[in-house]
Order: structure tokens, then sequence, then C-alpha cells
């Protein structure tokens, strides 16, 4: 993983000395809350609906056993003993004290990380694939280009005060995992007829209050034309963006307005301008930082373990969990490990300081220290040895992190609704409880198979609620939460916004109307190995809105 050097350690310190003094000028009331707080959001302290919240930026989802245990330290000595992963790969702890962030923010600079955009109108924290470097489907590994971007965008002074929030995402593999066509930019690495490496570029994806699948603006573009091309798409986009409505701000709006063909010549337009300044990636800095994330030196091992085989013979949760949340890596005989935060009856994403702590344990012993943050608000761990399997899978088990769902039906993206978030206009966490709930035996969700259940609670869509297979929304109706349901939504290669379902439902009907989504799909179903996707794809949403409608008039 990337290694700051001098420039970054002084960087980041200064940023945190400059912070320390704008908080004590706010608790002195020299500075006002207005006048706060367009300094606090650009160092990831939002004010929530009770107390303020801090969000710290994972970049591309990549952090250590070190730093995993600094975000513990931190979750145990100044906030309630937990932390909460995002969808955008980051953790926010939910309760600090204002006077407590600037310690907050040093602790994080002795480990290299930091809170620098992780909210305002700037570039947010740069989103990749959480398998990337293991993916067998990969072409390259993104990450390299991931912190390419992080260092060309963090307080780039042309971009810090956009329109709005800017979101990149990037991947290098066949199989797109981090939902790229939904991001204002989403970069796919691929190669040319020549073998040489470059990317698609997606642009004007989106979700919340008017959702977008982005359009392909370049089918192949050179790698060493990334930060020019980037540059040229955001200074279109800085200049014509709406600055007068914050709900017509986003670059998909732009496009939508303004149209694809009119935009994509402005961005070649400024392009050209761009490269005739000579902005180019050089290859020895990109091989400078692809060193950074080089493999570990992988064993030669057999593709199959008999240790593993064994396990899985004489222990059926050690083959649920397996079947469920171990991946197929590139390397024989080695394996990616999703860790699931979302127990039966848990909140979906959050962690203790003690499960931190044993995830970092475990990354040492079993993962060479590195761990990632999936945008599904889970934990990986990239490289394993399938001989460890086994154990690795006891160890999470004594944690309490061994639940075996990932991808499956209690495995719910969900955001923190009116728990927490003052945006927010109904409860997302209750529900996503209520579903696993309902959904508990292992059995059942086995033979359920993959099912991507989203859940928002509001129309900002923190939850990616537009993208699930089953999108639940809420929303306020006459002053009670109130929720609709979408179906067949797909963040990844199928991208699609998914289709509404009808009248929506109470707060305790909802769990009912995803058991009917669910039966109608079994029902349906050509064979176990039809997906809910290729279900929907073949039957529509005719007979799920029936299904949904006859259950709402038997009620």
């Amino acid at each position: 993983m990337y290694v700051y050097d001098d420039f970054d350690h002084a960087f980041v310190r200064a940023r945190v000395a400059q912070f320390r003094d704008q908080v004590a000028r706010r608790l002195a009331g020299d500075l006002t809350e207005d006048q706060f707080r367009p300094l606090r959001l650009m160092n990831g302290v939002y004010l929530q609906l009770h107390a303020y919240m801090l969000r710290v930026a994972i970049p591309y989802g990549t952090l250590s056993s070190r730093q995993m245990r600094t975000l513990a330290t931190i979750a145990r000595k100044w906030d309630k003993g937990y932390g909460h992963f995002t969808t955008r790969q980051n953790i926010q702890f939910n309760w600090p004290a204002l006077k407590d962030i600037p310690d907050i923010l040093d602790a994080l600079a002795e480990v290299e990380m930091h809170a620098i955009q992780t909210s305002g109108n700037c570039i947010r924290n740069v989103t990749a694939d959480q398998f990337a470097g293991a993916a067998p489907d990969e072409v390259a590994d993104p990450r390299p280009y991931a912190e390419i971007l992080r260092q060309w965008s963090s307080l780039h002074p042309e971009f810090t005060y956009l329109p709005r929030k800017f979101k990149i995402a990037v991947t290098g593999a066949s199989e797109d995992r981090a939902a790229v066509r939904f991001h204002d930019i989403g970069l796919t690495l691929k190669k040319n007829a020549a073998g040489e490496i470059g990317f698609g570029v997606h642009v004007g994806g989106g979700l919340g209050r008017s959702p977008f699948v982005a359009f392909e603006l370049r089918e192949f573009l050179p790698e060493a034309d990334l930060l020019a091309y980037a540059e040229a798409i955001l200074r279109v986009y800085n200049l014509y963006g709406r600055r007068d409505n914050k709900y017509k701000a986003r670059i998909k709006i732009l496009l939508h307005e303004a149209g694809r063909e009119k935009i994509r010549g402005e961005v070649e337009a400024e392009f050209a301008a761009i490269e005739k300044t000579g902005l180019k990636l050089d290859p020895a800095d990109v091989a400078r930082i692809a060193a950074h994330f080089a493999p570990p030196a992988f064993a030669s091992l057999p593709e199959r373990s008999a240790i593993e085989d064994e396990a899985r013979r004489i222990d059926p949760d050690f083959d649920r969990w397996v079947a469920a949340n171990v991946t197929p890596h590139k390397a024989a005989g080695y394996a990616s490990v999703t860790v699931s935060l979302k127990p039966v009856g848990g909140v979906p994403g959050d962690a203790t300081a003690e499960q931190m702590e044993a995830i970092a344990d475990l990354a040492d012993a079993f993962a060479g220290s590195e761990i990632r943050i999936s945008h599904r608000q889970n934990v990986v761990f990239p490289h394993v040895r399938r001989d460890d399997l086994p154990r690795l899978h006891a160890g999470l088990v004594a944690a309490g992190l061994a639940t075996a769902n990932a991808g499956l039906v209690t495995d719910t993206i969900t955001c923190p609704g009116l728990d927490f978030c003052a945006l927010a206009n109904a409860r997302s966490i209750p529900i996503a409880q209520a579903i696993t709930e309902r959904f508990a035996d292992p059995a059942r969700i086995a033979e359920i198979g993959p099912l991507d259940i989203k859940i928002s609670g509001c129309i900002n869509a923190c939850g990616h609620h537009h993208v699930g297979a089953i999108g639940i929304l809420g929303v306020d109706r006459k002053g009670r939460e109130f929720y609709q349901i979408t179906l067949g939504g797909d963040p990844g290669n199928g991208a699609r916004i998914g289709d509404s379902a009808g009248p929506g439902f109470w707060p305790d009907e909802v769990p009912g109307a995803v058991e009917t989504i669910v039966e109608t799909y079994l029902k349906l179903r050509s064979s176990r190995a039809e997906t809910f996707l290729d279900t929907y794809a073949r039957v529509g949403l005719a007979p799920f809105k029936a299904a949904l409608a006859s259950e709402s008039e038997a009620a």
C-alpha cells in the first residue's frame, strides 16, 4: 500500500494544525457556525442530528492492520466504542466532541490517514474494487491510478469549491465491483490491441434525487492522458455546473440539460488545450507509485487445499462461510475473504473497537497485514492462503464476525438514516435489522442465493437503493415514515436503475413485502442457478408488482 513521503507527512500535519486553530476559534466564539461550516466540511466534520460526525478517508478502501488499530483506539477513546464503515470505503465516527477532533486528526496523521475532502463540494475519496490486486479477472491493479488521482485532487486549487461534490471510482476488472457507471467519473482499466494500458471513461452517473447511468465519454484513453482528461472534465463542470440550485448542481444534470454531445465537445476541446501544456503522466512516476502496490510474494501452492476441503466436510458452518464469503484469487492456493459486518439484528457497517482490533490481529496472522473496506460496508482480507481458512474462520467466530452472508439477502447496504442523519426522512437501520431477522435461517439464505438489498433513509440515496435488486427508500408521508420499493437495479456490468414496484409500505409492512418479493422470485426462477436479476430480466416487473398488490389488498 502507499507509504507517505516527507511531503505527504508535512502536508497532513499542516492541515491538522490549521484545523486545530479553526476549532479553537469556533469554541471561543470567534467563528460563527455559518463561518465554521465550510472549514469543518473540508476536514470531514458534519453536524448530524445529535452530535458532530467525523468521516475519515480510506483511499480506495486500502488500509493496514496498524491503521485499523488506530481506528479502534479512536472509537474507544473519543467515541462510543464503534465506527461505521460507509459506501465510499470510509469510516464515520458518530459521537466525537468537537474539542477532541484535532487530537483525533493528529492520531490519524501518525498512521498516514486523514479526513481531508471526505465532505464538501470537492473531489471526494476515490474508490476502487475491493479485490484490487487479487482478482482473477483483473487487467491491472487500479489502486496506483486511484492514488495518482488522490494526490492530484487533494486541495487542487481549481477544484476546491465545485458546484457540488464530485465522486470518482476506478476498476481494473472485467466485472464491475466498484459501480463505476454511477459516479461522476468512472474509469475502467483496459488494454488496446497493442497491449497498452488505458481507460474507458464514463461520465455523469449518480443516484440521489435524479439517478442516471453514466455514458461513455471515451472508449479508450491512453494511460498518459489520465490527469489531463480528468482535468478537462472537471474544468467543464466547474465552468458550466449550476450553482443556483444544489439539486441540479451535479455533472449528471449538466449532461442532461446541455446534452451529451455538447459536453463531449467541450471536454475534448478543453483536453486539446491542456495537452498543449504537456500535462502527461510520466511512466517513471506511474512505476514509482505502482511499486507501493506490488503484490506479496505468493508461495507456490496447489489450487485446492486438502485442509480446507476436510474442514468443509466436517463443519457445516465453515462450509457455508466459505461458499458465501470466500472469493477466488489470481494466485493458486489463495483466496480473498469478505468479513461481513451484517450480523442478524446488527447495524450494517458497524464494527466495535474490539472487532477492529480482532480484524487487525487476523490480518497480521493470515493476510499479510493488509485490509480492504468494500463499498458494500464490509471488510476484506485480499490475500489469504486457503490452508489458513479454517483458522481464520475460527478467529472470526471468536470476534463475532463470521456471518456467512456476503452478497446474500441479509448483506444489505444501509445508510445511517434518521437515527443519525439530519437530512433523512426515515430510519434505515431498523428496516435492515428486521429483514435480517426475517431471513435469519442460514439454509434459507443459501436457497435464495445472491440477492442485493439496498436501503436509503431519504432521496439522497446514500444507501444506493436505486441500484439494489430490491431497493428500499424511506420517505415522509404526512409526518410518518413510509417506504417505497424498487426492483431490478444493478450497479455492475448491467448498470440499471430499478423500477418502482408501486405504492409503498409502513415500516412494519416492509419485511413482509420483501418476503413476498423473494417468494415470487423463488416460484418464477427457472433453476437455482438463475439469480434474482436474471429472473427479473426474463419476466419483468409485472408478476412482482401483482404479488405486492395482492398482499396489500389482503392486509
